[in-house]
Order: C-alpha cells, then structure tokens, then sequence
C-alpha cells in the first residue's frame, strides 16, 4: 500500500492530507484561528477548584478557560514521582496521533495513581505550568496536563517522568535494548524518555544531539515560565506541515508533496537538520490546478460532511452528532439483494462495516458511538460483522475499543478524540434552525401568525394592521393560507395589510398597528 502526504498551505490555513493508494484517509486542517493548540504550553492562573468533581479551571488566555483533572496535576515533590506504567505492554507505548505524539505514552497516561485531593494540590490564584492535552471543541475548553512532553524526531522528553520507553513499532529485540541503553547511558537529568519509530537504526550521536536540544529547550521554556506573568504562551508546537513530516514520514507515508514555495523550502530545511535522507522525497507541486483538485480530494471531503453517506449496493449509512455520542444507521436503502433477505441484510452491514470505519478516521469522529446495524437473525452473521468492524479499525492509528453486537443489534464503542471532528472544523451551526436541523413549517407558521392576530386584534383600537412576513410565508397567506386573513377580517371588522421582507427569517414576523387616515 503506497501512503502519500499532499499539503495545501495557503496563507490562513494548511490542510494535510495522508491518502492510501489515492484515498483519502484522514485530514488535518491548522487555522490561523489558534482552533488547534495541542501540545502548547502555557503558564496559566487557577481560576476554580471544583473538589466535588476532582478538577479546576485554569486561565490560559482563550476565550474558554481549559481544564484540568487532579489526576494530571503534578505534586510540588518530583523525587516522590512515579510514572503509571502499562504492566500490560511493558515498555509499548501507544501509538497516538499526529496533534499529540506518534510514538509516546500521551502525557495523561504517564500518571501516578491519583491520592491527594486536587484543593490540597492547587489554589485558586496559583499559577500553573500547563500542557494542552486536548484542544477546545464546542462548549468545552481545552484540557490540559501539567505532565509536560516535548516531542522531538527520535525522542520525546518527559521532564516530569523517569520512565524510558521504546515504541512498540521497534520490533526487534536487540534494537530496543541497544537503544534503551544508549538513553539510559546518555541520560544526565532525571528526565523520561520515549524512544519513537524513527530512531531505529539511528546511531548514538544522533540520539544525543537530540537530547541535547529536548534538554535545552525544556531549559528555555522553564526560564520564561519564571519571568512571565501568566496567562502567557510558553511553546508553541510545530506548524502543522512540519508536525507531518515529524510524525508521519516514514511511519505513515512514503513520499509527500506540498504546493506552497515557503513551506517546501522550510520542510527541506527542517529535515536538512533531522532526517536529509528524505529530501528527495518532498516535491513540490507547481500546476496551476490546485493541488487538491488534482488528487480529487474536495469531493470526498464535502462527502465527508455529509449526514447520508451513500454504499455501492444502493444502501446507505446515517451519522448523526449528538451532545453526548455519535450515532450510525445503517439501511438498506434502494439494495434489493439477489437470493433472501439474510443475505442482504448480512451483504449490506458488511459494505456499511467499511464505509463507517474509513468514515470514522476521515472525520475524526471521537467519544461514544453506537451503531445500529439492519438486524440479522444469525448468530454467525452478527459475529462475522462484529469481526469484521474491529479488522477494519485496525487500519485506524487512533485507539478503538469496540464490545459485541448487543441484543439489540446495536455495537458499542469508543474511539480516541485528540481534536475537532471534521465536522466541528469545517461547519457551524445552521443560522436557521440554531443547530436543531429542523426549521418549523411554513403552514404551522402561518397558523402561529393567525394566533398572534388574534390577540393583538383585541388589545388593537385601529380599524388595520400591518403584518410583515418572509417572502414564502406572505405567498402563502396570499395563495392557500388565504382562508386564515379572510377569517380575521370577517369576524373582527379589520383590515389585514401584508407585506413581505426579504430580510426576515422564515419564522420571523412583525405585527404592528397601521396609521390612522
């Protein structure tokens, strides 16, 4: 499978693109709206202790103020620090995603079983040094983490930890313990270390180089820390060009290609520094067709948008955004099948099966999602979708964890969020109906406005009124709504006067009593 990264770097906003033999597979989008700042680190003011749930509000400049659980707060003694380690996995790490780390344990998940309460860790007042976990998405603020962990091409420093990890995709047994041993070996401060992919096979001096810089900048962002006042930035991750050349070159994708002079020129630079072997892998689209047009991205973009996702068969999947999950329905829509109805109902949860994981990693969907699959009477039938579902997520570097078809015919499941869903980036509430997705009828409108007349009639001492309406709702008071005026008219001896306004909503209406002649 040939993995390849397009980038679309515009002057306010870069949109990355992994593609599997032409495919787009997943998206990433930076904007200079500052919507994705994980993994910046901030020195911020606790504005709110909340003992009743384990948590605080920290300001760190954004309009929301982020959040943090006491289990991501560090205590003032560093020597009695133990990292959490996954007994499990032993040094594995999990993958995480291009916004946090590629190789690392995320810095949540290095933590110490939490047992002192958050009001006897922080104070309300106290500044923090802050780590964003997790960027702002709707009404929630960012999470963050006082567990820093500074990402770098080989390494990631965690300052707060002593633990040494190897990524899990080193394989081989002696590459990990040489490895182990060279950090162990170069290690001059008790500080943790994440060994990713990358390093393998690199030689020692590289590593040092590399802990070297990691050391020194984690020295710079502690000087700042002490001579700003907070909220303050302290670091700012990588461009999101430059975090896909860190984290997917090589790991995700053979080659690359960028349409923007600039960034080609700082991609080139920034590997002359970390990895010159893969220069002669970024080129440099110069067509006058946008780049995207000429890999045909933007339609499965704006079908990633969509809430009806249509299969080949003639089925079709519903992905619906709720505040709590995400639900998917799966039909059969024009599919008739060939033999019984089994078998089309099996065929047609098999093709869903795909679409909904290749969907899930596209739109970055995150949190609960449920899925409600066209109900099948064989056991056997709903354990081969089952299986089928969990092959196909393993495709997806964001972690899954997925429970059996319930008896309902339902399959719980919960996927990693690291930042917004394509969704969330890419639309906004609908001006009219506020989000709701549907919009109240034009009959029951006109009803609504009949009701409002009457009541304004009695309070009214002029013989006319003016009843100012949207265009579509003045044709129909005009046209087969006419009987609801004419009714008014007849049974309280005034005049009805209708105009129409453009500029109204379809719901919005005026009522006002006419002057006198």
């Amino acid at each position: 499978m040939h993995r390849k990264l397009v980038i679309n770097d515009a002057r306010h906003e870069t949109r990355v693109a992994l593609l599997e033999d032409g495919n787009i597979v997943e998206l990433f989008i930076e904007r200079d709206d500052e919507s994705d700042i994980a993994g910046n680190i901030y020195k911020g003011k606790v504005q709110r202790v909340l003992p009743g749930i384990q948590a605080a509000f920290v300001d760190i400049g954004l309009i929301q103020a982020a959040f943090i659980y006491v289990d991501d707060v560090l205590s003032d003694r560093f020597d009695d620090f133990e990292p959490y380690i996954d007994h499990e996995n032993g040094d594995e790490q999990p993958e995480n995603l291009l916004e946090t780390i590629d190789d690392a344990t995320s810095a949540t998940e290095l933590k110490s079983t939490p047992i002192t309460p958050i009001e006897d860790l922080i104070t309300e007042g106290q500044e923090i040094m802050v780590q964003v976990a997790k960027s702002p998405i709707g009404t929630k603020g960012a999470r963050v983490t006082s567990h820093i962990s500074l990402p770098g091409r080989f390494l990631v420093l965690m300052p707060t930890s002593t633990h040494i990890g190897i990524s899990r995709r080193i394989e081989d047994a002696d590459e990990r313990n040489r490895l182990k041993n060279i950090v162990q070996y170069l290690r001059r401060e008790p500080f943790g270390y994440i060994v990713r992919t990358a390093a393998e096979g690199m030689p020692e001096e590289k590593i040092a180089s590399e802990m070297t810089f990691l050391s020194n900048l984690w020295a710079n962002i502690k000087e700042k820390n002490r001579t700003v006042s907070a909220p303050s930035l302290l670091h700012q991750e990588l461009s999101l060009s430059l975090r896909a050349v860190r984290d997917l070159m090589i790991n995700e994708a053979e080659s690359m290609v960028i349409d923007s002079k600039e960034g080609h020129e700082k991609i080139l630079g920034f590997l002359d520094t970390y990895m010159p072997r893969l220069k002669e892998n970024v080129g440099f689209h110069q067509n006058t067709e946008p780049i995207f047009d000429a890999y045909n991205l933007e339609g499965d973009i704006s079908r990633a948008l969509r809430k009806k996702v249509w299969l080949k068969s003639g089925g079709y999947v519903v992905i619906e955004h709720t505040e709590a999950l995400v639900a998917i329905d799966v039909n059969t829509g024009r599919y008739v099948g060939k033999h019984n109805l089994e078998e089309t109902i099996l065929k047609t949860n098999l093709e869903a099966v795909r679409e909904i994981a290749y969907q899930m990693r596209l739109r970055d969907i995150g949190g609960i999602i449920i899925i409600d699959f066209i109900d099948m009477q064989k056991k056997s039938n709903q354990e081969k979708v089952f299986h089928e579902l969990k092959e196909a997520c393993n495709k997806d570097r964001s972690k899954t964890h997925i429970l059996p078809i319930s008896e309902l015919g339902l399959i719980q499941m919960t996927r990693k969020r690291n930042k917004k869903p394509l969704s969330r980036m890419l639309c906004e509430p609908c001006h009219y109906c506020e989000g709701e997705g549907y919009l109240i009828s034009k009959q029951s409108i006109c009803y609504n406005i009949y009701r409002e007349l009457l009541r304004d009639i009695r309070d009214s001492s002029s013989t006319r009124l003016t009843l100012k309406v949207n265009p579509q709702i003045a044709e129909l008071l005009h046209g087969e709504e006419n009987r609801l005026i004419n009714n008014i008219e007849s049974t309280s001896g005034k005049q009805v006067v209708i105009y129409s306004n453009p500029n109204f909503h379809i719901e919005e209406f005026e009522i006002f009593e006419s002057l006198q002649k």
